[in-house]
């Protein structure tokens, strides 16, 4: 029984053995980006979807103005042309205009992948249309940090072969209090599971100011509902011991303008929609060839001066709105004045009750379309205004916090710079 004894424990010892050579010990690399991510002060990105730079001073977000006159406070971001959600959104995680960052429009068309719309799950879904731009969850990724995503265009695709390491699928019927708990619980996560990057998304006052307009009754409601989530957060951090020890960008992608339902540019009295391909309309339109008709009479006519509208081959749009050289910007792009819609006269009759009395998409560099930008945390410098600058600059300056190295880009670290504390980051790996 000794002898059996000894030989059924030696083959145990062998079997345990064995097991620790299949299962070897943390490499030094490995073990650098676990410190790394434990010791990187955690960044918190917050939209609010249309949150125009001079809402703040309605005077019915409390929290935002408490957040603001204790942090950075900017006097507006100018988003990136055309001033729409999808592109801008992923102009602030990428650091990338649209016409670099391929996400050119709400809707658009691709030469290889066909047509995109932004509420198309299946298509929105499919990395392809998201790989010209590197967003900053892939890069966090790469660099050994654990990345969530409560919504942001883009987050619900496989990205370069990478998606957060948490992340939910949009669904609008999730409440702004139940998006909060859900970042709150990301953050109660082990030091060692804990996102160092998370962002968070809300989209109330966006659709408050389409259906009622941006001085509506409706719209002043929205922004204390959203006030009321960042007044939950706040809370919620402070009950853990967090609000001084993470890094809180909250922004928008872009302003709102009202549109009265009488500011219709009817494109077909303008041009025959059976001699092109109608990519978009609304506030920026776009249209492609059609095989047998000629294309360039359609131009040449539209870029005539026109009543509430500009219209551009998209090798001649002004400089300034960085836009046209990516395939899938439109041949034809027209662009209506701030306040006015390009429509069709079979949409108006259909919808002649039931217009949008707000909208954006309009020239980026029109005040109604500049946006919410506000910072707090130890990175951040205390109490003080800053001045306007472009969306891309954000990017530069969130892989600065995160100490990563970022991606060539159109942003400028150096723009924004100067709301950072000193030594303000992880040192870049």
């Amino acid at each position: 029984m000794k002898g059996l004894s000894r030989l059924l424990l030696g083959s145990l010892l062998a079997l345990g053995f064995a097991g620790c050579a299949a299962h070897p010990s943390v490499t030094p690399e490995a073990k650098a980006l676990e410190t790394k991510a434990e010791a990187t002060t955690p960044l918190l990105l917050i939209s609010i979807d249309a949150f125009r730079a001079d809402y703040i001073n309605r005077g019915v977000t409390p929290n935002l103005q408490s957040m603001a006159a204790s942090g950075v406070h900017a006097d507006s971001m100018q988003p990136s042309f055309p001033s729409l959600t999808f592109p801008n959104h992923y102009a602030i995680v990428t650091g990338l205009v649209p016409d670099h960052n391929g996400i050119v429009d709400n809707t658009m068309v691709d030469p290889s992948l066909g047509k995109f719309t932004h509420d198309d799950k299946k298509v929105e879904s499919n990395g392809l249309w998201w790989d010209e731009g590197t967003p900053l969850w892939v890069s966090a990724d790469a660099n050994g940090l654990r990345t969530a995503t409560m919504f942001w265009p883009g987050s619900d695709a496989n990205i370069q072969g990478k998606r957060p390491d948490f992340w939910k699928p949009y669904n609008s019927k999730v409440t702004p209090d139940q998006r909060v708990d859900q970042v709150l619980a990301w953050l109660d996560l082990p030091a060692d599971q804990r996102p160092s990057f998370i962002t968070l998304y809300f989209e109330a006052v966006d659709k408050a100011g389409h259906k009622y307009g941006p001085d509506s009754p409706e719209l002043n409601q929205a922004l204390r509902d959203t006030d009321a989530a960042i007044g939950r957060l706040i809370d919620g951090l402070r009950q853990r011991g967090l609000y001084d020890k993470i890094n809180l960008i909250v922004l928008a992608d872009h302003g709102m303008a009202s549109v009265p339902p009488d500011h219709n540019i009817l494109i077909d009295k303008l041009i025959d929609l059976n001699d092109v391909e109608v990519v978009t309309l609304d506030e920026v339109a776009g249209f492609n060839p059609k095989r047998k008709h000629d294309f360039n009479a359609i131009e040449q006519q539209r870029e005539q001066p026109q009543q509430h509208m500009h219209c551009w081959d998209k090798t001649r749009i002004p400089k300034r709105l960085d836009y046209g050289s990516n395939t899938r910007v439109p041949r034809l792009v027209c662009l209506a004045d701030v306040g006015w819609r390009i429509t069709t006269s079979e949409y108006l009759a259909k919808h002649q009750g039931d217009l949008k009395l707000g909208a954006h998409g309009y020239d980026n560099a029109d005040p109604l379309m500049q946006a919410l930008f506000v910072a707090h945390g130890p990175g951040f410098q205390s109490g003080i205004r800053f001045h306007s600058f472009p969306n891309v600059d954000v990017y530069p300056l969130m892989a600065h916090l995160l100490g990563i190295k970022p991606q060539l880009g159109d942003g400028k670290f150096e723009d924004v710079q100067g709301m950072l504390k000193p030594g303000a980051a992880t040192p870049a790996q």
